[in-house]
Order: C-alpha cells, then sequence, then structure tokens
C-alpha cells in the first residue's frame, strides 16, 4: 500500500491513494477533515466493510449502516487517542442482534487491521444500535 500526500498551502494536504482517487485534510479544519478524524474514519470504514461482508455471508439483512466513532485524548503531547467507542447503528430486525453482535466482535478481534494497530495504544469498545 503506498500513499501520496502534497501539501496544498496553510496546513491543507491533499492525499491520494493511486487508482483510488484523494482526501483533503486541514489542521485548521476549513476545507478538510484532521488528520486525527481520518484515523478514526479509517477504523470505522475497515471495520464496517468486515461487518457488512460477514453480515452477508450470514444473510443477515439489514436497511443502513453507520459507524459513529468517538476518541478521548491524552491530555499530554503527543495526544493519542485513549478510548475509542465505535457505536454501530444498523436499520435491522432485532431478531438479529445477535448475529450482528457477532459480526461486530469478528471484525474488531480478527479481521480488522486497523483494529488491531490502533488497539496496541488505545482501548476499543464497540456498541450495537438498531433502528
Amino acid at each position: 500500500m503506498k500513499t501520496i500526500t502534497t501539501w496544498k498551502g496553510d496546513l491543507e494536504f491533499e492525499s491520494m491513494q493511486e487508482d483510488a482517487g484523494s482526501i483533503l485534510m486541514d489542521g485548521n479544519l476549513k476545507k478538510g477533515v484532521s488528520p486525527k478524524a481520518l484515523l478514526l474514519a479509517g477504523l470505522a470504514g475497515c471495520s464496517a466493510v468486515d461487518v457488512v461482508e460477514i453480515l452477508h455471508k450470514m444473510r443477515v439483512s439489514f436497511g443502513s449502516l453507520q459507524v459513529l466513532s468517538e476518541a478521548d485524548q491524552t491530555d499530554q503531547h503527543p495526544r493519542v487517542f485513549k478510548d475509542i467507542t465505535l457505536t454501530f447503528i444498523l436499520k435491522a430486525a432485532e431478531s438479529e442482534l445477535d448475529k450482528i453482535e457477532k459480526a461486530v466482535d469478528l471484525s474488531m478481534e480478527k479481521y480488522c487491521g486497523v483494529a488491531a494497530m490502533l488497539r496496541k495504544n488505545s482501548t476499543i469498545h464497540t456498541k450495537v444500535q438498531l433502528i
């Protein structure tokens, strides 16, 4: 895997993955997301991909999926994530809750490489919310 990150001026950077697109980061939060928010989004996206694939294999129907990512940071520099909470919000039947929780657990414990990396420094909590 390779990315190229280019300074665009002020605290703005564009990061590109070949053949996949680009994303704008902004330390001032005016024209793009912060690098730390991008890290949280990466965790949410990595796990969400796993959850979707696992639920499809389990033949669990769901209408929508959102992942709310929240992190507490240390007070001292470098300000790193201490606790991360991922809330998986799905439109699905209550009868599917156990399978959905199992899919989330499998992602966190076995499949999501971003979670494995972040877990070395941060505690990751998960919740499932059905709508």
